[in-house]
C-alpha cells in the first residue's frame, strides 16, 4: 500500500490523505476549458468573456497549488494559495452569468429592460451584491480561522459567515426570479433566426444557476481540524447551524462532487453554448456609458 506523504510530517497542513491524481485530472480539465474560453473570447471579439476565462484559470491554478501543497505538505503558502483560489474563483462564474443575462436582455427584449432594470445596469447590480456577500463571508471566515482563537469569536465569525452565505443565496434566488421573468418576456417577442440560440443560452443559464447554488465555498475552521471543504450551501447551513464539529472536511468526495465538478460543468456548458457566438457581432455589444449619454443628449436636442 502506498504511503501518504502528505501525512508524514506532524507539521503537515493536511489532516487527511488527499488524492494527487484527482488534483492532476481537475487541473488538466480546467486548463483545457480555460484555453477554449480564451480562444472563443478572441474569436468572437467579446472582451467580457475574459471574466469566465479568469474563473476557469483560477480554478486551474487552485489545483496546481493543491498538487504543490500535497507534494510539500509543510509549505503553508502553497496550501493557503490553493484554498484562497478555490474560495474566490466561483465569484467570476457568478459575475459572468449576471453579465450574460444583462446582454441577453439588451439583445433579445425589445424594451431592453426587465422588471424596470435597464440591461446595462443588470450585471452591475448583481455583481456588486455578490461581491458584498463574498466580503461578508471572507470576514466571517477570517474571524473564525486561526490557532488559539476563543470559542466565542469562532462562533461569532461562523454566524457572520453563514449570514453572508444566506445573503448570497438570496441574491441568487432574486436573480433566478428575474431569469424566469426573462423567459416569459422572451416568449412574447417575435420569433427570429436568433430565437433558438437565445433559448439554448437561457437553458444553460438555468442549469448554471443550479450548479452555482450547489457549489459554495466553505469557511475553514482550522483550530478544530476542519481546514477544507466545499459543500452544498443549504446542507452546510443546516450542518453548521448547531455547532462546529463535522467529518465532511476529511472526505474529498464532498468537495469534488459538490463544488469542483459543478463549477467544471458550468464552465464547459459555456464552452458548448458560448454567449459570444449567440450574441455575435458589434451590433450585439451594449453601448458604453459615454455612448448612452450622447444618445440621451441627442434625444433632448431633438425634443427641444
Amino acid at each position: 500500500m502506498a504511503q501518504c506523504t502528505a501525512l508524514d510530517d506532524p507539521k503537515s497542513a493536511w489532516d487527511f490523505c488527499p488524492s494527487v491524481a484527482a488534483a492532476y485530472v481537475l487541473a488538466v480539465a480546467f486548463a483545457l476549458s480555460t484555453v477554449l474560453h480564451l480562444y472563443q473570447a478572441i474569436r468572437t471579439r467579446k472582451p467580457y468573456c475574459a471574466v469566465i476565462t479568469l474563473g476557469t484559470a483560477w480554478q486551474m491554478l487552485a489545483f496546481i497549488f493543491r498538487i504543490l501543497s500535497i507534494d510539500n505538505p509543510t509549505n503553508y503558502s502553497h496550501y493557503s494559495t490553493w484554498f484562497v483560489l478555490i474560495l474566490v474563483a466561483p465569484i467570476w462564474t457568478n459575475a459572468f452569468v449576471y453579465m450574460v443575462m444583462g446582454r441577453m436582455v439588451y439583445n433579445f427584449l425589445a424594451r431592453q429592460s426587465l422588471c424596470g432594470i435597464q440591461a446595462w445596469r443588470f450585471g452591475l447590480y448583481f455583481v456588486v451584491l455578490d461581491v458584498v456577500a463574498f466580503l461578508v463571508q471572507l470576514g466571517g471566515a477570517g474571524m473564525a480561522t486561526g490557532q488559539d482563537v476563543p470559542l466565542d469569536q469562532v462562533m461569532r465569525g461562523l454566524h457572520i459567515y453563514m449570514g453572508g452565505v444566506g445573503f448570497q443565496q438570496a441574491v441568487i434566488i432574486g436573480f433566478a426570479y428575474l431569469a424566469f421573468k426573462f423567459t416569459q418576456q422572451l416568449r412574447r417577442e417575435p420569433f427570429t433566426e436568433r430565437t433558438p440560440a437565445a433559448w439554448r443560452l437561457t437553458y444553460v443559464i438555468g442549469v448554471v444557476l443550479v450548479l452555482i447554488t450547489v457549489s459554495r465555498p466553505h469557511a475553514p475552521s482550522g483550530h478544530i481540524g476542519s481546514r477544507e471543504s466545499q459543500i452544498r450551501i443549504i446542507f452546510r447551513l443546516v450542518e453548521y447551524a448547531s455547532g462546529l464539529e463535522s467529518t465532511i472536511p476529511r472526505h474529498e468526495a464532498y468537495m469534488y462532487c459538490l463544488d469542483t465538478l459543478p463549477m467544471l460543468v458550468a464552465s464547459v456548458l459555456f464552452n458548448v453554448v458560448h454567449p459570444g457566438s449567440v450574441m455575435a457581432g458589434k451590433e450585439s455589444d451594449m453601448p458604453g456609458c459615454l455612448t448612452r449619454r450622447k444618445a440621451r443628449k441627442g434625444q433632448q436636442i431633438v425634443m427641444s
